[in-house]
């Protein structure tokens, strides 16, 4: 067993326990069962930083096609399974600058190939926004990074925001259109918000009435923020880095409804201004009055029951910053928060001994991680940036029912490399080793999947195009 202990830089333990069992030579020549639980598989992609993409034919699949290494994409999964990519800031080896994408890509789990769908296989291009509320075959966003993504439970694909590249071709700062894509059509639909981005206007929020939907109403622009689509069909959109109701730019702690059938945005909680500080209330009591401060890059997740949860990103108030361990529930049939775990304040480190459940433990403060839904409903957390920009590799459970973290493995010093083993032949050994900013996938079977993002390790600093498997 390995124990965490509460202190950053965070400090790890190894207690290594040996056991044998002696049965003279009867294994001679057995060859021990390849594990199928708790094991990484490396599928695709590169073992190393800034792999250039291999486009293929557009529409059409095929087994060394694959996306260029990449962070802060956007990603969805479909009706069938299958995993969906977007965007982000693309490695460019040798030129010393990323570009940002708006290249659209899908991944067949069955066939194990990626193929590209639409968008360039150039950066920084300029959206095509044509009329809003018309889908088109020529419409597509333009290259961004940092932006949040749904997929609703008609199966078709949003968008909203990021920092982004608008219809003049403009800069890529933070924007705040919104976009529909119909997976079976292979269309996209500007559905509200501006075509043009902060380097040509400053679109900041218009929050009407809390708890009214409003044809006006619309967040500011922003990137960096949380989102989770409903039962009902619903988008929800909390925090991120952005605009507020004066057209003041900081990080935000509103949280907003879209509903489709009515095309309106709701500010359901919150704060209209910049670097609300919250209220975090009692731990594990839920109240009208609670809120999370305000923060970018959380993780985040929807449960079995649609409850909305949030955990850590990096935190802001007028005069500070930092990064957050505090887990938080919403429930939207009662519009309330309640904070569950973790700590109110910043920089907090982890607690825990691998493989128990405690109510004690917690994941240390941490920013852009990886973040899942099992078919349990128990929501799974990888990776991430720490104080001071460290790298972790460390992935981690929480089941709602008992109200526990567990450390089921990995690393909680930053800067461990991956071990990625034989593709596609799963290993205990086998990890993705310390990154940020990936995109993670649940698929049919309940099967977790990551994909690039920006590795730090012994070898260097750089973005990935790894795909793994993590079968819990």
């Amino acid at each position: 067993m390995k124990a965490l202990f509460t202190s950053l830089p965070l400090v790890l333990c190894n207690i290594i326990a040996i056991f044998s069992c002696g049965c003279g030579n009867s294994n001679v020549g057995v060859n021990p069962p390849i594990p199928t639980t708790n094991v990484w598989t490396w599928m695709a992609g590169s073992s190393t930083w800034g792999a250039t993409g291999v486009y293929g034919v557009k529409g059409t699949g095929a087994a060394n096609n694959t996306p260029g290494a990449r962070e802060l994409s956007s990603g969805w999964t479909d009706k069938n399974g299958d995993f969906w990519l977007f965007g982000g800031s693309i490695d460019s080896p040798g030129v010393g600058v990323a570009s940002v994408g708006n290249d659209l890509w899908r991944y067949s789990v069955p066939s194990q190939e990626w193929t590209w769908i639409g968008g360039s296989s150039s950066g920084n291009q300029a959206g095509i926004y044509g009329t809003k509320g018309v889908a088109s075959a020529s419409n597509i966003p333009g290259a961004r990074e940092a932006a949040t993504s749904w997929t609703d439970c008609s199966g078709s694909f949003w968008l909203f925001g990021g920092i982004a590249y608008d219809s003049t071709g403009g800069y890529a700062t933070d924007i705040n259109d919104l976009w529909k894509f119909n997976p079976a059509e292979g269309t996209w639909t500007w559905v509200s918000g501006s075509n043009l981005n902060a380097f040509n206007t400053v679109e900041k929020g218009i929050y009407g009435v809390q708890g009214a939907p409003g044809a006006a109403n619309l967040p500011g622009a922003r990137d960096g923020a949380s989102g989770w689509a409903d039962s009902s069909g619903n988008l929800w959109l909390f925090g991120g880095y952005g605009f507020d109701s004066s057209g003041n730019f900081g990080a935000m702690n509103d949280l907003w409804e879209f509903t489709p059938a009515m095309n309106t945005w709701t500010w359901v909680s919150g704060s209209s201004t910049m670097f609300a500080t919250g209220n975090y209330g009692v731990q594990g009591v839920t109240a009208a009055t609670n809120v999370p401060q305000a923060r970018e890059r959380a993780s985040h997740w929807i449960d079995g029951s649609g409850n909305l949860w949030l955990f850590g990103g990096i935190g802001w108030t007028a005069t500070e910053a930092g990064m957050l361990n505090d887990l938080w529930r919403y429930n939207p049939t009662t519009n309330m928060w309640t904070w569950m775990t973790g700590s109110s304040t910043f920089d907090a480190g982890g607690v825990g001994i691998e493989g128990i459940p405690a109510a004690g433990n917690t994941p240390g403060a941490r920013e852009r991680a990886a973040s899942w839904s099992d078919k349990g409903g128990n929501l799974w957390l990888y990776g991430g940036e720490m104080l001071g920009g460290g790298i972790l590799s460390d992935l981690w459970e929480f089941n709602p029912s008992t109200n526990m973290w567990t450390w089921v493995g990995g690393s909680t010093v930053s800067g461990n490399a991956g071990v990625y083993g034989t593709q596609g032949i799963a290993s205990v050994s086998n990890t993705p080793g310390a990154r940020s900013d990936a995109v993670s996938w649940t698929d049919n079977a309940g099967d977790l999947w990551l994909f690039g993002g920006r590795q730090q390790d012994s070898n260097g600093d750089g973005m990935l195009n790894d795909l793994w498997r993590y079968q819990p």
